[in-house]
């Protein structure tokens, strides 16, 4: 048995900031850190991003040897005896801990029946998998038009790449915008030379002679139809990996529950990033978020309390998106079941969206509006009944 005062479970950018949050308060305690990739921990957002542009792999790399910390690459924790606690790997080698943090983070949804070599983009082996292809291949397929969809179709035609999206939704990132907004984005990415079909499912793929052919349906229609790709990709999510928190008897619910201080049921061992469930007190209520900017602040805050500070999470995480030469930043929820109001400067272009519930500011969303978020922080927490008419010029004056 190999001991250690500290042991993380993930190298995703939450478990690097937990190390960085331990060595705040502990110079010196042991740190065994274990992940599944064969990567140490990099930031995950230049994938879809900088990568693509002028960004570099070694920029996107984080300096754990700064912090004297054990990684153990290509390795997985399979199970927990928290009684003891102890972490046991998949080849029965086990490690004692005082303290344990769960930065398991979630992996992509797959489709039925997937062919071998589709790439379900999360993970620096998937860019440099795809830096390859695009060297030979031209005909590219992305399926799903959210974060990664998006994101990832707009690097390939930067390539000069043919590609075609498909997702079900009416437009792209569909599930959050407006549906006005989201329909000009279809016209938007056309006009780049992206082929955008909106409002179709894929119902099945197959390879045949190193091609992909895919069959999608019309969602309002039902008509199937099928297309030849040399290159699939998919793009529709993730759900948290919290199979090691059941097992080990941990409550889950949308994520590994975890209480003010980031600890699950058993104190000693934490949870942070895309699978914890948290309490959000802007909001009032428990959510669980899987952006950067939360794995940053609450793997760095998981690790501080790991290390003997009692500090509440309160921090109300933002996230932003690159389409093209389209940004935007948002806080809070984006529930397109809410009533929605759109604040223009110039329509599509620059504004603010508004999602209220009974009046109450819900969610933000700032369209090319920069260094906004922590005014919309401040105005969500408030909790404040508001008409449109209130709304009009908050964020772009009048």
């Amino acid at each position: 048995m190999k001991e250690y005062k500290y042991v993380i479970i993930g190298g995703g950018m939450t478990g690097s900031a937990a190390v960085i949050g331990i060595r705040k308060n502990d110079p010196s305690g042991s740190i065994a850190l274990f992940s599944e990739e064969k990567y140490s921990p990099y930031n995950r957002p230049p994938l879809t991003k900088g990568l693509w542009n002028d960004t570099v792999i070694n920029d996107i790399v984080r300096p754990m040897d700064k912090y004297d910390v054990d990684l153990f690459l290509e390795n997985s924790i399979k199970s927990l005896g928290p009684e003891k606690n102890l972490a046991i790997t998949e080849d029965g080698e086990t490690y004692a801990y005082e303290k344990l943090l769960l930065a398991t983070g979630g992996h992509p949804i797959h489709l039925p029946d997937t062919p071998e070599g589709v790439i379900y983009y999360r993970t620096r082996a998937d860019y440099h998998k795809l830096r390859e292809l695009i060297k030979e291949k031209q005909d590219f397929c992305v399926i799903g038009g959210g974060f990664i969809g998006s994101e990832i179709t707009a690097a390939l035609a930067k390539n000069d790449k043919n590609v075609t999206m498909i997702f079900p939704e009416i437009g792209i990132s569909g599930r959050i915008l407006p549906d006005d907004l989201s329909e000009y984005i279809n016209q938007y990415y056309e006009n780049k030379g992206v082929r955008v079909l909106a409002g179709n499912l894929v119902q099945a793929m197959k390879k045949e002679n190193g091609k992909y052919l895919v069959r999608y349906k019309k969602v309002n229609t039902g008509d199937e139809m099928e297309t030849t790709f040399d290159v699939v990709i998919v793009g529709v999510g993730i759900k948290p990996n919290v199979v090691l928190a059941q097992d080990a008897g941990i409550t889950v619910e949308n994520g590994i529950v975890v209480n003010e201080f980031l600890q699950t049921d058993y104190p000693n061992i934490f949870a942070a990033g895309d699978v914890a469930n948290f309490f959000n007190p802007a909001l009032k209520e428990r959510t669980r978020v899987e952006h950067e900017d939360n794995a940053n602040t609450m793997g760095l805050a998981a690790g501080q309390n790991m290390s003997g500070e009692a500090q509440p999470y309160d921090h109300f995480p933002f996230f932003y998106s690159d389409l093209f030469d389209l940004g935007y930043e948002a806080v809070g929820e984006m529930n397109k079941d809410y009533d929605i109001y759109e604040d223009w400067v110039e329509p599509f272009k620059k504004g603010a969206i508004f999602y209220l519930d009974q009046g109450r500011i819900k969610g933000l969303i700032f369209w090319n509006l920069w260094d906004k978020v922590d005014q919309g922080r401040e105005i969500i927490a408030k909790d404040e009944p508001h008409s449109k008419l209130d709304l009009k010029g908050l964020f772009i004056g009048e």
